[in-house]
């Protein structure tokens, strides 16, 4: 709102010279209010996956270890957190839900799952009226929850994400402009109303090698200079969780878990263009 105020400000309120500038003032506002809209509808507890990505190792102060299987402990749903990302943004661009109409059935549920993420993640969301409905549930977390073993059966494998042509970027140092660079395309994808997924690596250490879908930014704090981003983790789908910007350091961190010992993360885009 700070931002339209100040485009408001800047319109001549001569009444001669108003009357020209009046649907131009107009229409950057609209602009404005349509971007700030699109930025902030996305909400986690709504329109991310309900169920985990497991890890394959288990980690100790950073150190990652083959967790091993116990007897009869089921198969776990593993290598998943690319798929579960891009399964979140294409349900955003191009799904809608009908909570007031019956659920389908198991194969009419999977042919629809499929319709969406067979799409390119990277197309531009479609209109409203041309998505994929799917009825009886209110939202994506609703009927991940629900209908789990149907949504994991259908949005794809994990393993392909290892040989993915964008993986490659991660054998190169890069300085910090690139991380400045990545920094501002991360907050011109939010700004202009979409979901950045991010690919974080400490390689060649093996501390974390995983994708995350950024989803809002808070702006940089005047005291420390850190700038927050909240981000849906697939192997945290309890809530949300943060990617921080130290324009000090001029690098990324991420949070501390179990799973990760925290600090320092190289950030590639995924799913923002082909072959990324």
């Amino acid at each position: 709102m700070k931002t339209i105020r100040r485009v408001l400000d800047v319109i001549p309120s001569n009444s001669r010279t108003a009357a020209g500038f009046w649907q131009l003032g107009a229409f950057v506002v609209l602009v404005l209010l349509r971007h700030s809209a699109a930025a902030s509808d996305f909400r986690f507890d709504r329109d991310t996956v309900g169920f985990a990505n497991a890890t394959v190792f288990e980690y100790r102060e950073g150190h990652p270890f083959l967790r091993q299987r116990e007897k009869g402990e089921p198969k776990r749903y593993t290598r998943r957190c690319f798929v579960l990302c891009r399964t979140t943004m294409q349900f955003q661009k191009f799904a809608r839900f009908d909570p007031h109409a019956p659920p389908l059935d198991d194969r009419a549920l999977a042919a629809r799952i499929r319709r969406v993420t067979r799409r390119a993640a990277w197309e531009n969301p479609l209109p409203t009226n041309q998505r994929v409905v799917f009825p009886g549930y209110a939202d994506l977390r609703a009927m991940s929850e629900a209908r789990r073993e149907v949504v994991r059966a259908n949005i794809g494998l994990g393993w392909p994400t290892y040989f993915r042509f964008g993986n490659f970027r991660m054998l190169f140092e890069h300085d910090s402009k690139y991380y400045e660079e990545t920094h501002a395309n991360v907050n011109a994808t939010l700004a202009r109303g979409e979901l950045f997924v991010g690919f974080l690596t400490t390689y060649p250490r093996l501390s974390i090698n995983h994708a995350v879908l950024v989803y809002k930014r808070n702006p940089a704090s005047q005291n420390d200079g850190i700038e927050r981003f909240l981000v849906y983790d697939p192997n945290h789908p309890e809530a949300p969780r943060e990617l921080t910007w130290s324009s000090r350091d001029r690098a990324f961190a991420y949070q501390k878990d179990w799973d990760f010992i925290g600090g320092f993360v190289r950030v590639y885009q995924i799913y923002g263009k082909w072959l990324q």
